[in-house]
């Protein structure tokens, strides 16, 4: 479990705090996904990349709560190539103050990077992380709730409203039955839902002023994390095309088409 020390705690209480948000460098949204012709993945060549969305929104939440007094840093930390420069650049165009890249060209798990962002918040103490509830790529949805979990903070997933209150936290969820309000005691990790805002049109001065930012970066051996995966990609595929659907005289015919056919009872 990770301590903060009395200033950071002092700082929470006066609305001082740090954020830290985790993006995440994925196939843009707009583009098909296709799997490799041999089936090892998912087709990366020559393929637009951009921000996961919901890690988008996790950095306008965090310029909002910056913008409404409740934090004084935004540092934006992601995971993989060089290229994840970029994402960095693009939050930081959008608000955020500095960025952290972990470079690496091998493959991160969710398990890795929580073990990684562990690391980070130690060095950084930030009173609140925010984070997308999944990346588009993999939907794992999964390092949130590690981060947490490895943190021994509280957590509250699949925001779509977070408010301030203190050295706590109101964070409305969505859930199957409608929404539940959960109060967080800060520090705390948020996960964001598409709900929770609208990001902002990120301006051409913004970008040029983005390029000038300080970005860090470490390797997980400076962080002492080792990210051999722990799970094996057996194959991706398409998956199977849909056929259209047809029309039945007749209940009993129904029955039968779902008994002989479809197999289902």
């Amino acid at each position: 479990m990770t301590v903060h020390s009395p200033r950071v705690q002092r700082a929470i209480l006066e609305d001082e705090m740090k954020i830290l948000v985790a993006v995440k460098r994925a196939i843009d949204y707009n583009v098909k996904a296709r799997p490799k012709a041999d089936g090892t993945g998912v087709e990366l060549a020559n393929v637009k990349m951009s921000m996961n969305p919901f890690d988008e929104i996790a950095v306008e939440e965090a310029i909002r709560l910056q913008e409404a007094g409740k934090a004084t840093e935004i540092i934006a930390v992601s995971v993989g190539p060089a290229t994840c420069q970029e994402t960095l650049r693009t939050a930081m165009a959008m608000g955020a103050d500095r960025g952290i890249l972990v470079q690496t060209d091998s493959e991160t798990q969710p398990l890795a990077v929580a073990k990684l962002l562990k690391a980070i918040v130690e060095r950084e103490q930030p009173g609140l992380v925010l984070l997308g509830k999944q990346a588009i790529d993999d939907d794992s949805n999964q390092t949130g709730q590690m981060l947490a979990g490895l943190l021994g903070w509280a957590q509250g997933t699949f925001a779509c409203t977070v408010l301030p209150e203190g050295d706590s936290l109101l964070v409305k969820r969505e859930v199957d039955g409608g929404i539940q309000s959960l109060t967080l005691k800060l520090p705390a990790v948020v996960t964001a839902d598409l709900r929770l805002n609208e990001p902002r049109y990120v301006k051409l001065p913004n970008i040029m002023k983005a390029k000038k930012k300080p970005l860090d970066i470490f390797s997980p051996a400076d962080l002492g994390i080792d990210i051999t995966p722990r799970l094996k990609l057996v194959k991706v595929s398409e998956p199977p095309a849909r056929v259209g659907g047809v029309k039945v005289a007749d209940v009993e015919e129904l029955v039968a088409k779902l008994r002989n056919e479809a197999k289902v009872i």
